[in-house]
């Protein structure tokens, strides 16, 4: 292993470990999907609160900015798709892993796709941090064709979480169960322990 990947600061990812730029993509995405989360959470269960209105207020901004962030996140996960390090375990759970990323990726994307539609096709148009990006239209879509929109972007955000949860729960499995170097790749760029949980260490 070299030292750019034993320390952790190269910007591409290797087969030791993500570099900088995958790792600010993944835990600054992390962050905003907690503050949008908590805007959609506050929205339902304390919809005429102060504080439920300060988060919600943000949730279009916020969800687009995602939805462009998970764009180029994409784009520079193909750049480095033959250097990207290799899934832990057995054959089938890599074929899991990468099937649970690739849905992970599919709803980044299709979710703030469709708040996007739903916003344009509602006739009010699409404004984020001040900027009417899409201008109001005077021809809204049929209410129905709204609503299978409506519906679709919120049903596609919970099961979204569950995901999201489940992705952290077998990342904190690595880390303490199975203690192999899954977690240390996303959070130092390299690890000291081996990728084979067979390999990992017993306490």
């Amino acid at each position: 292993m070299s030292a750019t990947a034993v320390d952790g600061r190269q910007m591409s990812d290797t087969h030791e470990g993500f570099g900088i730029v995958s790792r600010t993509f993944h835990w600054g995405m992390a962050l905003l999907f907690v503050w949008q989360f908590t805007s959609a959470i506050l929205h339902v269960f304390a919809e005429d609160t102060p504080v439920a209105a300060f988060f919600w207020g943000t949730h279009y901004s916020v969800g687009f900015t995602l939805f462009v962030l998970v764009l180029l996140r994409g784009l520079w996960g193909l750049a480095n798709v033959n250097n990207r390090p290799p899934h832990a375990g057995a054959r089938f759970e890599r074929l899991a892993a990468t099937a649970g990323q690739v849905v992970l990726y599919a709803l980044m994307v299709v979710i703030p796709a469709l708040m996007i539609y739903r916003a344009v096709a509602s006739g009010r148009g699409f404004r984020v941090y001040g900027l009417q990006l899409v201008p109001p239209s005077e021809t809204p879509a049929p209410g129905s064709e709204f609503a299978v929109y409506s519906n679709a972007h919120v049903l596609l955000a919970w099961t979204f979480l569950a995901f999201i949860a489940i992705h952290a729960a077998l990342a904190l499995y690595h880390a303490f169960g199975r203690r192999d170097a899954t977690l240390d790749r996303m959070t130092k760029g390299y690890s000291e322990r081996p990728l084979n949980p067979a390999d990992a260490p017993r306490y």
